[in-house]
């Protein structure tokens, strides 16, 4: 028998046990750190039984009568073990998204993980949510290099040049042991300065962060002298380097601190990565693209995969039984 719960705390080790099983072990569905914005999003995640053995999980919040996958995390998805039949894995969405229809909740915004995020297919959940007709609203593209590619996408020419001037001109690469100077000197000036926002993570939350999830949240700075000129912060993953906040100062950018600053981050400290994460490179929902970012990334040699945002109408959860059936 199949039984979906709402995850409560005393289910914290058997949630992270499982997780760190599952196609995608990433800390940030750990309950580590999904619950430190606890207080902005109302956690609903939930747990999916069958025959008492925990077989899939799913990080979620609530809001009103719709179930999101979750609020307080750029994607989400639905979680099995890395074994899990294709057939189980449907069998436990139908039953996930029919414990949201019997409790009030008229649709999920599922944000399904890009792929490379997983250590095994995850298609088997697309082809859920196809069954149900599910709506596609928004789509970003995420840029990453596929380092297990024996014959890599080059640079362009420009990013070649900029790391050599940044040779001659002497920056080093160091990993920080503490934020502060980044992310008051260099991150939030720029982001107020160009887009009119701050971090979504203070100083103080991305520090606890850190300390909450030993070794998978890393600072790598560029320094010219005793000058930082550039930093990036890496969310590590088992086979995934993903930066997820990239600034510098404009001298780091013109003396080309921040292309070598990358370059080493690719080629040399997360070289045995499987794929190195840059992250979208859209605005407006993904309706836009920022060529800027666009460029510069794609200098690298990554290349887009989807990031797929879908609305799920939960009462369309017997689609699933209905294709399962072999009579």
């Amino acid at each position: 028998m199949i039984e979906v719960k709402k995850f409560r705390d005393e289910d914290r080790v058997l949630w992270n046990e499982f997780l760190s099983k599952s196609r995608s072990p990433i800390f940030l569905f750990s309950r580590n750190f999904m619950e430190y914005h606890k207080d902005r999003f109302t956690d609903h995640s939930l747990l999916v039984f069958d025959d008492g053995r925990l077989s899939a999980i799913m990080p979620a919040s609530e809001r009103s009568d719709q179930l999101t996958s979750h609020g307080g995390l750029t994607f989400g998805g639905f979680l099995v073990a890395k074994d899990e039949s294709a057939r189980n894995t449907l069998r436990y969405m139908s039953a996930l998204f029919g414990y949201c229809h019997a409790n009030g909740m008229t649709t999920v915004l599922f944000k399904q993980s890009p792929s490379f995020y997983s250590s095994v297919s995850q298609d088997d959940t697309d082809y859920g949510l196809f069954l149900m007709g599910a709506q596609l609203l928004r789509m970003d593209t995420a840029f990453a290099i596929d380092q297990r590619l024996s014959v890599p996408v080059p640079y362009q020419e420009r990013r070649r040049r900029s790391v050599k001037k940044a040779q001659k001109n002497g920056i080093g690469i160091r990993e920080a042991s503490e934020f502060s100077s980044f992310w008051n000197r260099i991150l939030i000036p720029n982001l107020l300065e160009r887009f009119g926002v701050r971090p979504v993570h203070t100083l103080e939350e991305i520090e606890r962060l850190r300390d909450d999830n030993p070794g998978s949240i890393r600072l790598l700075e560029a320094w010219q002298h005793e000058e930082l000129m550039a930093g990036c912060v890496i969310f590590e993953t088992p086979i995934v380097a993903h930066a997820q906040y990239i600034s510098a100062s404009d001298e780091g950018r013109r003396n080309g601190a921040i292309d070598l600053l990358f370059h080493t981050l690719i080629t040399e400290t997360f070289k045995h990565k499987q794929v190195f994460d840059f992250g979208i490179a859209n605005e407006e929902e993904g309706r836009r693209f920022n060529t800027g970012l666009l460029d510069w990334k794609e200098g690298f040699g990554a290349r887009a995969y989807a990031h797929r945002f879908y609305l799920v109408d939960t009462s369309r959860h017997a689609l699933i039984d209905h294709a399962l059936r072999n009579d």
